[in-house]
């Protein structure tokens, strides 16, 4: 662990797996920006492998600056102003920033940056902004960085007693849903969801230690983790609901977290039925407000949503080198 100074603020590396304490600060700042902005600050994978005592120097960069004046009680993490983590897969890597909303507009998302830069450099990183903030992209075109990708969040809102409701799912013939069983699914829904995300490395690489970690988030519960088999029994595509609970002032949410269909199922309507399955159990939940992720220029699976009710409600943005732009189309 090093530590750099800028001006007044201290800019902490950590390189690896946080200590406990810090761990404790970044959640604190964590739910700080959520409660404020309405959306989580980090990607779920971001806060897995924060948590991971598997973390190393080649695979977690974490920087960590504290407010100076220390106003807040120390005991409580509130000091920390903000903080940049980079999730590495050898030369290239995602950032993230998070600025605490208390110490927002006082250039903490440069100085994490610019300290960044001036160690590990910039090459081979992209960034996510979640909720596009127009802080973030001044800062992606002080670096000449431009959006890469775009995903959006869409929202499905209906009260529960409308009179036309949400269509009940069609199964296709042959094809059953059931829970997911803790303890005996595991692998054969990693096989599953590894063929189904193929060209999805962010989901489709999910690892058996990926999956008990959100396995052991309070928010997991197996009644809403939906699969659809044949009758062999073999995985042919699932559903994984996901309710996030109150914050502050923002009511509880249902989500469509994943919905996947293998290669020999596809074209099926297996999609469709899986999507309605779960909206049907989150609405059975009492939740009247349904959210989803869903890439910007992937026209199928944004032409369902829509086709059910979903509206876009608001996005992230990956910001990159403009040659990544270029390559993707941007």
């Amino acid at each position: 662990m090093s530590e750099t100074t800028t001006e007044s603020w201290p800019v902490r590396t950590i390189r690896g797996h946080p200590e406990q304490e810090e761990l404790r600060d970044i959640r604190t700042l964590v739910a700080a920006a959520l409660d404020s902005d309405g959306n989580p600050p980090l990607s779920e994978q971001t806060l897995v492998d924060l948590a991971s005592p598997d973390a190393d120097v080649d695979s977690l960069l974490v920087l960590l600056t504290y407010a100076p004046e220390r106003e807040a009680d120390p005991a409580t993490g509130d000091d920390l102003a903000g903080m940049a983590v980079v999730v590495l897969d050898g030369d290239t890597g995602v950032l993230e920033i998070v600025v605490h909303p208390s110490y927002r507009n006082q250039g903490v998302g440069a100085l994490l940056a610019d300290t960044l830069k001036a160690g590990r450099g910039l090459s081979g990183l992209k960034a996510w902004s979640h909720g596009d903030h127009e802080a973030a992209a001044d800062l992606a075109a002080r670096y000449g960085w431009t959006a890469v990708r775009e995903l959006w969040r869409m929202r499905l809102t209906r009260a529960l007693d409308e009179p036309q409701p949400i269509p009940q799912p069609a199964l296709p013939a042959g094809i059953s849903l059931r829970s997911f069983i803790p303890g005996r699914d595991e692998i054969h829904w990693l096989k599953a969801n590894a063929a189904a995300f193929v060209h999805h490395p962010e989901q489709g690489g999910m690892t058996l230690a990926d999956l008990r970690a959100r396995m052991a988030e309070p928010w997991f519960d197996p009644a809403g983790f939906l699969l659809a088999t044949n009758a062999a029994g073999e995985i042919l595509g699932f559903h994984w609901t996901k309710v996030h609970p109150q914050s502050g002032q923002h009511p509880a949410i249902g989500e469509v977290y994943v919905v996947g269909v293998t290669p020999e199922a596809q074209g099926s309507g297996l999609g469709r039925a899986l999507t309605l399955a779960g909206i049907s159990h989150l609405q059975s939940r009492g939740l009247n407000a349904i959210m989803l992720y869903v890439d910007a220029d992937n026209q199928a699976a944004v032409g369902l949503y829509r086709s059910l009710g979903f509206t876009r409600w608001d996005a992230d943005v990956m910001y990159g080198p403009q040659r990544d732009a270029v390559e993707n189309g941007a």
